[in-house]
């Protein structure tokens, strides 16, 4: 089988077939893939092609895979083997996903939701992150078995969950960048950037000194992920990683996990002279300005050896008596091209529980908490059952995101004959009792709503209990879901069920659609189905209320879904979540059956609804 035939079109490697692209990075794409005999899943890292002419990097790659292979920590993604197939080198390792079945990152996690982070929170990523670190420096009383990292960043961060549903965090791509070489690794992230950007690049990045380089300025708007990839790889080098004359050791790893705090913290890379955490949060319980301070050290030998007794003493911690001689203490660490840190000598604060507000929130991915409720039944709406098989959806006469229109293959779901009223919906604000979950979501924006709240008890206004509930963000429209035990649905799942089953509509009445058909270009929102049903029985699939669905949005994601037509369920990752069929105040373009919309899922107001959906058992 020749190697275009074994990636485009089937899809297969060795014995594993690939299922899904989440990754792409200077170093290669990872997959999501399926074992042809086991039917197991594993994440799949294809190392760039002309890497195997590399004589060099095959020495290298055999000399350390093993070692790497025997990292066993709950931590570090588990690298199963190695293999080479189709003229590719490529690595199998765990595949660590969410609730959702997605790959999530610390990137992601980061931008993705607007939220706030707690403490706790940081300190979970801050201890996970340590601990695989340490335990490959060889804290673990194996000091001739030292392995470095060479490359953390919140890209190779994951946030998954165990086998008992418990949060993971687990860092990956370990050793990786050793491997490949420095050089090489960067070479490859700039000139991807240039290329893309359209600048050029016949010159290094400036040089300052002996120790720093500089980029060339970079409009952030014009940044893919592949460029923000290599901002990062840039950004959590330490300064001997830019030299060539230095060997790296696992300080290097220091200096990183002290980029990724501060990042975290300050929502921005440390350079120049830069503040510390303490003169923006004033109550925090951990010393994150000695942290900092002490792995940014310029110095290598100056950096801390053990970041979980760093963390430890950080937090006011007891220090065990056998490692004392690993306490550092505070020191001015001077770094002319980084930025000027100041003498640390502060104490623990007081321990409370905080909220750090960022200009751009942290959130984890969403999963509704389980939670003590009243004993308040639901008001369950009629649903219909749309058959499985195979539907066209997109246009290619639509917005550039609806392109292509291609076929895709459904299994058969049901769906609410109507949105979620607000008599509904509001029984579910007297069950839990409040507008927010217990992460602080917000659930529904009750002065976006038709919902007021009095005394402690929730009542619509006159008039408006059979109007669909409005308000609501993506995080209620989910755990409303979950009360009534069903689900939001898909994307595809929303636009076959507006089509109604006709064959290419523009709208679900045809080639055009009147105001006695649907609720659009009004002054408010009608109580639900007061306009005609769809021929699946739906109403209101057009107009009334924006729907929320389960998906991420991704601009060019039918590009990929043409690929992978059967059960399609949206983008792994994203940072908006998508929005399906137009609002009482859209003009007639927002309600054609391929329209998408999107917005972030704490989003809310007064045009943004939601309907259930289920899976139907054969």
């Amino acid at each position: 089988m020749t190697k275009s035939a074994t990636l485009d079109d089937v899809r297969l490697l060795g014995d594993y077939r690939l299922l899904k692209q989440i990754g792409q990075g200077s170093l290669g794409a990872v997959w999501v893939a399926e074992h042809r005999f086991t039917k197991k899943q594993f994440a799949i890292k294809i190392l760039p092609e002309e890497l195997a002419s590399d004589r060099g990097f095959r020495a290298r790659f055999e000399e350390e895979i093993a070692s790497l292979a025997s990292l066993n920590h709950p931590n570090i993604a588990k690298i199963y083997t190695v293999s080479f197939a189709g003229g590719l080198y490529f690595l199998v390792s765990e595949c660590i996903v969410d609730r959702f079945r997605e790959s999530t990152n610390l990137w992601h996690y980061f931008n993705a939701k607007e939220r706030r982070l707690t403490e706790p929170e940081l300190i979970q990523i801050a201890e996970s992150v340590a601990g695989a670190l340490d335990f490959a420096h060889g804290a673990r009383g194996e000091p001739n078995r030292k392995l470095v990292h060479r490359g953390v960043k919140l890209n190779n961060i994951l946030m998954g969950i165990d086998e008992e549903g418990k949060e993971r965090i687990v860092l990956t791509d370990f050793g990786l960048s050793k491997i490949v070489g420095t050089g090489p690794w960067l070479t490859r992230s700039m000139k991807a950037t240039a290329e893309a950007l359209g600048i050029g690049m016949t010159v290094p990045p400036a040089k300052i000194g002996q120790d720093h380089y500089v980029l060339p300025s970079l409009d952030p708007s014009r940044l893919t992920p592949l460029h923000q990839s290599f901002v990062q790889n840039f950004a959590f080098l330490a300064p001997e990683q830019k030299r060539s004359d230095v060997l790296v050791d696992e300080k290097a790893d220091i200096y990183a996990f002290g980029v990724l705090l501060y990042f975290l913290l300050m929502n921005e890379y440390p350079e120049g002279l830069f503040p510390m955490p303490s003169e923006r949060y004033k109550d925090c319980s951990v010393n994150w300005d000695l942290v900092i301070s002490q792995c940014l050290r310029l110095n290598a030998a100056d950096r801390p050896s053990n970041l979980t007794l760093l963390l430890a003493e950080a937090r006011g911690q007891a220090i065990p008596e056998k490692s004392v001689s690993e306490k550092v203490e505070p020191q001015l660490a001077c770094d002319p091209g980084v930025g000027q840190l100041e003498l640390f000598g502060i104490p623990p604060l007081p321990k409370k529980e905080n909220f750090y507000e960022f200009p751009e929130r942290i959130v984890k991915e969403y999963h509704p908490e389980k939670r003590e409720m009243r004993n308040i039944k639901p008001l369950q709406s009629e649903m219909v059952v749309i058959p499985g098989g195979d539907y066209f959806r997109g246009s290619n006469c639509g917005c550039r995101d609806e392109m292509p229109r291609h076929k895709v293959n459904l299994a058969s779901f049901a769906l609410d004959i109507h949105p979620v009223t607000n008599e509904q919906f509001v029984c579910y604000l007297d069950a839990i009792g409040e507008e927010k979950d217990s992460q602080n979501h917000d659930i529904i924006k009750l002065r976006d709503s038709r919902i007021k709240k009095s005394g402690g008890r929730f009542t619509v206004e006159p008039g408006y209990a059979r109007h669909p509930v409005v308000g609501v963000t993506w995080y209620g429209a989910v755990a409303y879901a979950q009360w009534v035990g069903k689900r939001l649905p898909t994307e595809a799942e929303w636009e076959i069920a507006c089509c109604g089953g006709l064959e290419n509509p523009m709208y679900p009445t045809g080639e055009s659609i009147e105001k006695t058909e649907a609720n659009f270009f009004s002054s408010d929102t009608t109580a639900v189905m007061s306009y005609p049903a769809n021929q699946f029985g739906l109403y209101d699939m057009p107009g009334n209320v924006y729907e929320w669905c389960q998906d991420w949005y991704e601009y060019s994601y039918y590009e990929a879904s043409a690929q992978e037509p059967d059960f399609p369920k949206g983008p792994l990752q994203g940072v908006y979540r998508v929005l399906r069929g137009g609002c009482w105040k859209s003009l007639k373009e927002d309600l054609r059956c391929s329209k998408r919309h999107r917005n972030n899922p704490g989003a809310a107001n007064g045009t943004y609804g939601f309907r259930c959906a289920a899976d139907v058992t054969p």
